[in-house]
C-alpha cells in the first residue's frame, strides 16, 4: 500500500486537479497528434537550455574489477549499485512490462500524457485508493535525473522531488523538452538504466542480476513483470526484505496491463502469473573486503591495487577525485592477476605456514618486461573481522604485508641484496671472475665494538667457513653466498654504488632509518650488501624481474585495461619502462644467479648453491634466483625467475622482527617460491637465458687478490650478530 500522503501533497494535488480537470474534459476527445502538440507546447525553448544532467547523463556506476582473463570477477566498487546497459541488451518483455507498468501510453504523447495526468490528479483528490502518479516514463526520467545529479547541490536535489505546483510544471517542460530531440527508444533506454527497483539495485542491469542472478537481457516474462511491479514502491514491494506478497500483486497488475497494451496475450498472462516466485539473490560484492566467496586471498592485490588507481592523476586532481572515479565511474578494470598462479601462490604459502600462524610467508609474482603484478599471496585471510584474543593481526589482517605501505616499511631479505653488490661491480668494470681469497672473517675499514668486530673494527663472516672460505669469484663467491667475498667486493665498488643500484631497480626504503643511511651515509653502509634494509617481496620480485629483463626495470602494474563507461580505453593500462643497466651486465648477474640454484653457467663455473632443489622442481628448465637468511635467521628468503617470471618469498613474523623463524623454515621457502615459478611458466615455451660476453666474464685464471685475515678462528655459527650496530641504529 502507498504511505499516507502529507496535507501539502494534497493541497498541491487538489490545485493542480482544479486546473487540469477542466482542461482534460476540454481535451479528452481530441486527436492524439493535437495533444502531442500541446505537450511540446510546454516545452522549454529548446533542448540545448536543459540542465547539463539532462542532456548528458551524470549517472554513477559500479566499477569492475576482472583477473587477467578478463573473466573472472575479483570484485566491484560502487556507491549506488547502478551498471548502464544498451536498450538491445534488454529483454523485449521488460521494455515492454515497464511501458505497461509505468506509462501505457508512452509512445504516443511527446512527455506529458495530460489525460493521464488530469485523471490520475482527479482520482487522486476523491481518494478511496491507491494513489495514481500520472506521471510519464519522461517525466519520471527527468525527475530520476534531477534528484541525484551529483553536480547540483543537496538543496536543489531535493528541490526535485517538492510537492509544489511549479515543480510539477518544469517537469512537464523539461519532458516535452526531451521528447523534441531525444526518440523513444532513447528515453526508455535512460529511464531503465536509472531507475530504482529496491534492494539496493538501481537501473536493470543491477535490478536483474540483484534478484534473479542474471543479466537483463536474459529476463522472463514473470521477471521483468516483477521488476516492473517494484518501480511505484521499490522498497515497499521488493521481495527481499519487502512484502513477497505485494510484489506478486503487482506483478499480476503489470501482466493485466501487458494484455491491454497488446503486448502479450491473456493466456501468456496467465501463464506467467501461476510462476512460483523464484529468486536467485546474488549480492553484488562492494570493495576489497568483499570478494567472491572463498578469495578473500585476492583483497591484497586488490588493496594493492585499489592504493595504484589513487596515485593515477588520470582518474582526477586530487584522491578524493580519484576514489570517486574508482566507486561511481563505471570503469572495466582487467587487472594483471592470474588465477592460476594466485591459487598456486596462496597455497604454497599455507603450506609453509597456516592460516593460524604468527609467521607469515607472504610472496609476490611480477612478469619481466611489463612489471605486471601476477600473484601476491600471504597466509592470513584479507578481512577486518575479529581476531581471537591474542591475536592482533592474524588471522585477519588488511595490513599490506606484500607490498608494503602505511605501517608495513618490509623485512630483512639478508643475502638477496647481493645481486646489486654484483651489478654495480659488474658495471663498473669488474668482470665475473674477478676472484678473491675469502677469509672466514673480513675487517673492513668501518669502526665497530663488541662482538662483531675485529681490533674496533666491523669484521663480518661466512655462515659456513668450510664451505664458503677459500678462493672465490662472482660465480661460486654468489652460489654459496659468500659474506666476506661480497662484502670486499662492495667496499671495491664503492658502497654508495650499491645502494643506487639497488633504488634503481625499485627497491624502496620506506623504514626512516633506512631512508636516512641511504641519503645521508650510503658510502659508509658497509653491511647494506648482506640485506639489513628493509623491502618487501614485491620490491624484490620486480628488482631480480628487472635483471630478468636484461636490465629494463618497469614499475610495477596492477592492470592489463582499463576501460570507461562509454566504452574508451583509458591510457594507464601499459606498462611504464625504461632500460636502467646495460644487457649485457644483466645477462652477466644472471648467470652468476644459476649457480645458487643448481643449474651451470654459460662458462661452467657454478660449484655449489644454496638452493639446489629449485632445479629439479623446475625440471632442468632455466632458472636463476638467490637464497637470504638475515641476522640470528630472523626471516628468511628467496627470489627466483626465468625469462617469463620473477617470484619471491620471506618468511618473517611481521610484527615481531625478534621472533626468528628460524633456518629449518629456507627450504620450505625455497620449495614454495620455486613451485609458484613453475606454475607461473606451466603451458609456456621454455626460454633460455641469453649468455653474456666473454669480456664480462674475464678470465678465471687471473691473479688472487688476498686479504689480511685477523688471528681469531671463526665460528662455526652464522656470525650475522656482527650486524648488530646496524640494527640497533633501526630500533
Amino acid at each position: 500500500m502507498a504511505a499516507p500522503r502529507s496535507p501539502l501533497s494534497r493541497l498541491f494535488t487538489v490545485l493542480l486537479a482544479g486546473l487540469l480537470a477542466g482542461l482534460a474534459l476540454a481535451v479528452a476527445a481530441l486527436p492524439g497528434n493535437l495533444l502531442l502538440g500541446f505537450a511540446t507546447r510546454t516545452a522549454i525553448g529548446s533542448y540545448a537550455a536543459l540542465p547539463g544532467a539532462l542532456r548528458t547523463p551524470v549517472t554513477p556506476q559500479r566499477s569492475y574489477l576482472y583477473a587477467n582473463d578478463g573473466k573472472t570477477l575479483l570484485t566491484t566498487f560502487y556507491d549506488v549499485n547502478r551498471t548502464d546497459v544498451p536498450l538491445a541488451q534488454v529483454a523485449p518483455v521488460m521494455r515492454q512490462a515497464i511501458v505497461a507498468a509505468e506509462d501505457r501510453r508512452f509512445y504516443e504523447h511527446g512527455g506529458a500524457d495530460l489525460r493521464g495526468l488530469a485523471r490520475a490528479l482527479v482520482a487522486n483528490v476523491k481518494g478511496g485508493g491507491t494513489e495514481q502518479g500520472g506521471s510519464t516514463l519522461t517525466m519520471q526520467y527527468v525527475r530520476n535525473v534531477l534528484k541525484t545529479d551529483p553536480t547540483r547541490t543537496a538543496a536543489e536535489r531535493a528541490a526535485a522531488t517538492d510537492p509544489t505546483m511549479g515543480r510539477k510544471i518544469q517537469e512537464i517542460r523539461y519532458a516535452g523538452a526531451l521528447e523534441q530531440s531525444l526518440g523513444k527508444d532513447e528515453i526508455l533506454d535512460r529511464y531503465l538504466n536509472i531507475a530504482y527497483f529496491g534492494a539496493g539495485a538501481y537501473g536493470i542491469a543491477a535490478a536483474s542480476q540483484r534478484y534473479f542472478g542474471k543479466t537483463a537481457a536474459q529476463l522472463t516474462l514473470a521477471e521483468s513483470a516483477l521488476l516492473a511491479g517494484l518501480v511505484q514502491s521499490p522498497d515497499a514491494y521488493s521481495p527481499i526484505g519487502g512484502d513477497k506478497d505485494q510484489a506478486l500483486v503487482r506483478r499480476s497488475y503489470v501482466l493485466d496491463s501487458m494484455v491491454a497494451t497488446g503486448s502479450i496475450s491473456a493466456a501468456q498472462a496467465a501463464q506467467a502469473k501461476a510462476e512460483a516466485l523464484t529468486l536467485h539473490p546474488t549480492a553484488q560484492p562492494n570493495g576489497c573486503t568483499a570478494m567472491a566467496q572463498g578469495h578473500d586471498d585476492w583483497g591484497y592485490f586488490c588493496d594493492y591495487l585499489r592504493q595504484w588507481w589513487l596515485a593515477q592523476p588520470t582518474f582526477g586532481a586530487t584522491v578524493a577525485e580519484r576514489e570517486q572515479a574508482l566507486r561511481a565511474g563505471g570503469y572495466t578494470v582487467v587487472t594483471s592477476l592470474d588465477p592460476q598462479i594466485q591459487a598456486t601462490a596462496q597455497q604454497q604459502a599455507t603450506k609453509v605456514y597456516g592460516y593460524d600462524n604468527k609467521r607469515a610467508l607472504p610472496v609476490a609474482a611480477v612478469q619481466p618486461g611489463t612489471g605486471r603484478v601476477l600473484a601476491m599471496a600471504v597466509n592470513r585471510h584479507y578481512s577486518l573481522a575479529d581476531n581471537p584474543p591474542g591475536q592482533g593481526t592474524y588471522p585477519n589482517t588488511v595490513n599490506p604485508l606484500i607490498s608494503g605501505g602505511a605501517s608495513v616499511d618490509g623485512y630483512q631479505a639478508g643475502s638477496t641484496f647481493k645481486l646489486f653488490t654484483m651489478l654495480a661491480a659488474l658495471e663498473s668494470g669488474r668482470t665475473l671472475s674477478t676472484g678473491f681469497d675469502a677469509p672466514a672473517k673480513l675487517p673492513t675499514r668501518y669502526d665497530a665494538e663488541g662482538p662483531g668486530s675485529c681490533d674496533g673494527h666491523w669484521c663480518p663472516a661466512n655462515a659456513n667457513p668450510d664451505w664458503m672460505d677459500g678462493y672465490r669469484m662472482m660465480w661460486d663467491g654468489f652460489g654459496r653466498s659468500v659474506n666476506t667475498y661480497f662484502v670486499w667486493l662492495a667496499e671495491q665498488v664503492g658502497q654508495d654504488k650499491v645502494v643506487e643500484m639497488a633504488q634503481r631497480l625499485g627497491i624502496t626504503f620506506r623504514a626512516d632509518a633506512d631512508a636516512a643511511f641511504a641519503k645521508d651515509n650510503a658510502a659508509r653502509w658497509g653491511s647494506f650488501t648482506l640485506g639489513v634494509a628493509a623491502t618487501t617481496p614485491l620490491d624484490l620480485a620486480n628488482a631480480y624481474a628487472t635483471v630478468a629483463a636484461e636490465g629494463t626495470y618497469c614499475t610495477p602494474l596492477p592492470v592489463v585495461s582499463v576501460t570507461a563507461a562509454d566504452g574508451a580505453k583509458v591510457p594507464v593500462g601499459e606498462p611504464s619502462c625504461k632500460r636502467v643497466i646495460d644487457a649485457d651486465v644483466a645477462r652477466a648477474a644472471t648467470d652468476a644467479a644459476r649457480c645458487p640454484v643448481g643449474q651451470q653457467s654459460a662458462f661452467g663455473q657454478c660449484n655449489g648453491g644454496t638452493a639446489t632443489t629449485v632445479n629439479d622442481i623446475l625440471d632442468g628448465r632455466p632458472v636463476a634466483g638467490k637464497t637470504g637468511s638475515s641476522e640470528q635467521n630472523s626471516t628468511e628468503t628467496f627470489v627466483g625467475f626465468t625469462p617469463q617470471v620473477a617470484v619471491a618469498g620471506i618468511a618473517v613474523n611481521p610484527d615481531d622482527p625478534t621472533d626468528s623463524v628460524g633456518s629449518a623454515v629456507q627450504a620450505k621457502v625455497i620449495d614454495a617460491v620455486a613451485r609458484v615459478i613453475a606454475a607461473a611458466v606451466k603451458g609456456q615455451p621454455e626460454k633460455a637465458f641469453v649468455a653474456p660476453s666473454h669480456d664480462l666474464a674475464g678470465d678465471p685464471h687471473r691473479p688472487v687478490e688476498r686479504p689480511v685475515v685477523p688471528d681469531p678462528k671463526p665460528t662455526q655459527d652464522d656470525d650475522r650478530s656482527l650486524l648488530q650496530r646496524w640494527l640497533d641504529r633501526r630500533g
